[in-house]
């Protein structure tokens, strides 16, 4: 077989980013690529490193996906597709390349063939939606050699947030697991808030489905080791939220709250709460949680508080939070059957997972009986939680 691949699916909380960066130190003899998604995602990675180690090491390389398809997936070959020079990449929302609109108002692209207007703005930027498709473009031209030059730079390749990654970026996977380099990946599938880009190819995958991207389009001989032990307990999260959050996902090994003393001192009486509306204020006073809402115009946040998009919060840990779940969140806590979509289901499952010591959700209850591991939020109750002021 070929490869010494890893994936390892990750809790929140479960401490991932330490978990590579540990990865990459024991590496001394070779090169080690580690990229992620976001910025942010870099710049936490490349923090952690200072904290364990007080450097990157010499042998280390920290990129972003996007820089990273471009530095080593374009330029070097870049001849052998187009010759003009890249002038960088631009980030785009939408699809990119459009041509025309049709009667329908559907934007119509330019044709592939057209390489500097498919894929390229009028200033020379790659559109990031086809920035991939076009690495795997330069590959197949040049016979392989992209790939093969990035073996060779880096043998060994580390992607953080890989549940992130869609369309041709999986291609790009896929051809790395083949090459001579070692590729571990590590990602936790329930967190698909963001996606490099929205390409029609390989979307079944899109939301959350690495695992069976890689099981059912390798060629056997690629080997890739699913791992969901490792990283499988959170060290910010409560049995009780484990719990509760699990559920959101059946289909995947539910998380477990680790057993660390350290983690775990200090918890108090963990809880997952429904908050009535009448007690909002009082509780937000009380215990100073941060509100999560799906949006900034999301109805019923307290200016005067801190709050934060579901989002944004994601990759963040608070003692205590408070979820203002939108209607079909609501409508899953009264019934796990009902239907989510799943980048709902996705924000729902970071939301529910940002809290160390209690998770309220905002929404009336009648006198029916609470859903299993929810408990009523009572005026008083919150001088059981712990820390020094209960917040954030």
């Amino acid at each position: 077989m070929i490869g010494d691949n890893r994936i390892v699916i990750a809790a929140a909380g479960s401490g991932k980013t330490t978990y590579l960066v540990e990865e990459a130190c024991r590496i001394v003899d070779a090169k080690v690529l580690i990229t992620t998604y976001t910025e942010s995602n870099e710049a936490e990675i490349r923090q952690r490193f200072f904290d364990l180690v007080g450097h990157v090491p010499a042998n280390v390389t920290i990129m972003t996906w996007f820089s990273f398809l471009i530095s080593h997936g374009v330029m070097p070959f870049q001849g052998g597709v187009f010759q003009f020079p890249v002038r960088g990449m631009v980030l785009v929302q939408a699809a990119s390349g459009i041509r025309y609109k049709n009667r329908m108002g559907i934007g119509v692209p330019w044709p592939e063939q057209d390489t500097g207007r498919h894929f390229f703005d009028p200033a020379g930027r790659v559109y990031s939606d086809k920035l991939a498709k076009l690495v795997i473009r330069c590959n197949d031209a040049s016979g392989g050699a992209v790939v093969d030059r990035i073996a060779r730079v880096f043998q060994h390749i580390l992607v953080d947030e890989v549940q992130d990654l869609a369309g041709c970026d999986l291609d790009i996977l896929a051809a790395l697991a083949r090459s001579r380099a070692r590729l571990l990946m590590v990602g936790d599938p329930r967190q698909v808030t963001y996606l490099t880009h929205h390409e029609k190819r390989l979307k079944k995958y899109a939301d959350g489905g690495i695992v069976a991207f890689l099981r059912n389009e390798l060629p056997r001989k690629v080997h890739v080791e699913i791992d969901e032990t490792t990283l499988n307990r959170s060290h910010r999260n409560s049995s009780v939220i484990c719990e509760v959050s699990s559920r959101l996902y059946p289909s995947l090994s539910a998380t477990r709250a680790c057993e660390c003393v350290g983690c775990r001192k200090n918890v108090g009486s963990a809880t997952v709460l429904i908050l009535r509306k009448d007690d909002y204020s009082h509780y937000l006073d009380r215990v100073r949680p941060m509100q999560l809402r799906d949006k900034v115009t999301s109805p019923g946040v307290d200016p005067n508080s801190p709050s934060m998009n579901f989002g944004e919060s994601k990759g963040r840990g608070f003692d205590n939070v408070v979820v203002l779940p939108t209607e079909p969140m609501r409508l899953w806590i009264a019934d796990p059957g009902a239907a989510l979509k799943p980048q709902t289901r996705a924000r729902f499952y970071v939301a529910l997972t940002r809290a160390r010591l209690s998770v309220a959700v905002a929404m009336d209850w009648g006198d029916g009986r609470l859903p299993e591991g929810f408990s009523l939020y009572e005026r008083g109750a919150e001088a059981t939680m712990a820390g020094p002021t209960g917040g954030r």
